[in-house]
């Protein structure tokens, strides 16, 4: 009896110790494992589950990864940006070869409506929107798309046509999302650009589309063209921007819009497809124009300067005893006048307004033309004077 009891005690035991053993060393294998920032569980008992497994470890992390400073840009601003539908009317002439005032006289030019598109943005909760002018020019209706389908009528509040910048106003008493302005004075070559926009119309499909690129260049000059329009300090760009893209924002990494995209050198004359050379039209310029639209209704774009002029030929330079033989002479300068405050003085031969060369009076005008001058200006004059040269900076004044 005792042995029996002593073998049933040893049984108890054994059975005891290989159910620590088994707890311990064998389930240990299939235990389940928490891996940390996951709330997976994973069983490691064979090496293409760990393969998977080890992937899905750092999933939050690549998920983080994608997740930059471009991604964060555009969804702060994608909700402001807007497509633009427009229908214009478009004068056609019917008369071909016969083109002659006679037959002018009884078939006169017709009117066609056409539906054209761009993009633009809105920058203030009661539904104002910017956009070039030449993307509403002699619209006859637009209509308005924002990024989540709703569609507005909209009417255009002013335009400058030498700028090419539109102001509209949404309908409705909606609060709009609207973009930041940035500061165009103080952009970096190099630095981060995002075009947003509407390109070929595909803005109805749903959300605005976007391109990244670089600031590739500032302060680009292109002077008055064939239609009279004037762009000057232009933003340039690589960020692709096609066709329809024509008054979208261009974006920093902040999500600040830096400048309107407004034309492209493409790679042939009809193809409206980009080569990497945008141009955008400068924030800060588009803020002064905006103002005064608003304030005014249109571009005031009088100014005086204070100043009369002659110019100079050898007779005067032989007179003056000066050895340069371009230029204009100011005659004379009015007190108190902006000529005054920038230190112009009588017998001062003017060489040079802002980059351009001054070879005549006549020229001066032109030049101011090609600036796109207007009251409020500031204007860099390069003079001779006293055999030295000097530059000064002539601040533009409102005529009272």
């Amino acid at each position: 009896m005792k042995r029996l009891l002593s073998y049933f005690f040893t049984l108890i035991i054994g059975i005891f110790i290989g159910a620590l053993i088994w707890t311990k060393y064998i389930n240990r294998q299939t235990e389940p494992i928490y891996f940390e920032n996951s709330s997976a569980e994973y069983d490691l008992r064979s090496d293409s589950s760990r393969s998977s497994q080890l992937r899905l470890v750092n999933s939050q992390q690549l998920i983080n990864q994608r997740r930059n400073v471009i991604t964060e840009a555009v969804k702060k601003v994608s909700p402001a940006v807007v497509g633009i539908n427009v229908f214009q009317l478009r004068e056609y002439s019917s008369y071909g070869i016969f083109d002659d005032p006679f037959f002018r006289h009884f078939f006169p030019e017709r009117q066609q409506l056409v539906k054209g598109l761009g993009s633009g943005f809105i920058i203030s909760p009661d539904g104002y929107v910017v956009t070039n002018e030449h993307v509403v020019h002699k619209a006859a209706k637009i209509v308005v798309t924002l990024p989540n389908g709703e569609k507005y009528e909209a009417q255009q509040v002013a335009s400058d046509f030498i700028s090419d910048i539109a102001l509209l106003k949404l309908s409705g008493e909606s609060s709009f999302p609207y973009v930041f302005l940035g500061n165009s004075a103080n952009l970096i070559i190099g630095e981060w650009a995002i075009a947003v926009g509407n390109p070929f119309g595909l803005f109805d499909m749903g959300q605005p589309s976007v391109s990244q690129g670089i600031i590739s260049a500032t302060d680009r000059d292109f002077g008055k063209q064939r239609d009279s329009r004037i762009y000057k300090d232009m933003i340039q760009t690589d960020a692709a921007i096609n066709s329809g893209n024509s008054g979208g924002p261009l974006v920093n990494c902040l999500g600040e819009v830096i400048g309107m995209n407004t034309f492209i050198f493409s790679g042939s004359e009809n193809s409206g497809t980009s080569i990497g050379l945008g141009f955008a039209i400068p924030i800060n310029r588009i803020k002064n124009i905006i103002k005064e639209l608003r304030q005014n209704g249109s571009v005031d774009r009088t100014f005086k300067t204070g100043i009369s002029v002659v110019n100079l030929t050898s007779h005067f330079a032989r007179y003056l005893n000066v050895n340069i033989d371009k230029g204009v002479i100011i005659a004379g300068v009015e007190s108190n006048s902006p000529a005054a405050k920038a230190n112009l003085q009588v017998g001062d031969i003017i060489v040079k307004i802002n980059d351009y060369d001054v070879t005549s009076t006549d020229q001066i005008d032109k030049i101011f033309e090609d600036l796109d001058a207007k009251a409020g200006d500031k204007i860099k004059i390069r003079i001779y004077r006293h055999n030295k040269y000097y530059n000064l900076l002539l601040r533009l004044e409102k005529i009272n």
